[in-house]
């Protein structure tokens, strides 16, 4: 599985408009042809947010659901229960807030950002104990930004629980860590539903978008979460 626990975020960008992973078919269209892409948000019911765009091909459709699927540590070898899920944009931030409403009521929170991250990295940005009423409300303040940004990724965490939901660069939700009943029960009160053969679109090309202006926005909620910064290279989890 691609994903790990405290937001492995995928490579870096500039903070250009578009930044491209894996991009052979991206390089070989006109900007013209790019921008007409970038332009399509709609997949039959399935929605995406300014963030990310499918591949050129449509090698993977959007589609609305969850997946099981399980992290293995490449230290200890332990094997962590995963839920894997996308959802239509409409629907998608109040996903997230209800997901972490499982967490309890004093979490972890760590943001990343990959912008400017030219060689492949990303940087987080820590802070630890926060009332989840307080985190949810100044979330909220920040709603276009975390779902438009595909420079932008936050992971909420209980390390007592050894419990945590991401929110990625892809805008992807991601829970971590028995029991996943609590997720299930969320995701499917969305009419997210389980299918086993979903397929995402990290999965296949794909092209993430950003703005200086989204990253001004990134600042401004460390901020306001009164956050530290962590280089990947000291990251518990790079």
């Amino acid at each position: 599985m691609g994903s790990k626990p405290s937001s492995q975020i995928s490579s870096a960008s500039s903070s250009a408009q578009t930044r491209t992973t894996n991009a052979t078919k991206f390089q070989q269209i006109s900007e013209d042809q790019l921008e007409a892409h970038m332009e399509v948000f709609r997949y039959g019911t399935f929605d995406l947010t300014e963030a990310i765009r499918p591949s050129i091909e449509l090698s993977i459709l959007p589609r609305q659901g969850f997946r099981h699927d399980t992290y293995i540590d490449p230290t200890s070898k332990n094997k962590v229960p995963v839920i894997m899920a996308a959802a239509s944009s409409e629907r998608l931030f109040d996903l997230f807030i209800d997901m972490i409403s499982t967490l309890g009521p004093v979490v972890d929170v760590v943001l990343e950002t990959s912008h400017y991250r030219h060689n492949g990295g990303h940087e987080d940005f820590y802070r630890e104990h926060i009332d989840m009423p307080v985190l949810k409300s100044i979330l909220y303040d920040y709603e276009s930004m975390l779902l438009n940004d595909g420079c932008t990724g936050i992971a909420v965490l209980n390390p007592q629980r050894q419990q945590e939901v991401q929110f990625d660069e892809h805008k992807m939700i991601i829970a971590y860590g028995s029991p996943l009943e609590n997720y299930e029960r969320v995701l499917i009160s969305h009419d997210v539903y389980c299918e086993s053969d979903l397929r995402f679109l990290t999965e296949a090309e794909h092209v993430h978008s950003s703005s200086d202006a989204l990253y001004t926005q990134f600042e401004s909620l460390c901020s306001r979460l009164g956050m530290d910064s962590e280089s990947e290279d000291d990251a518990e989890f790079a």
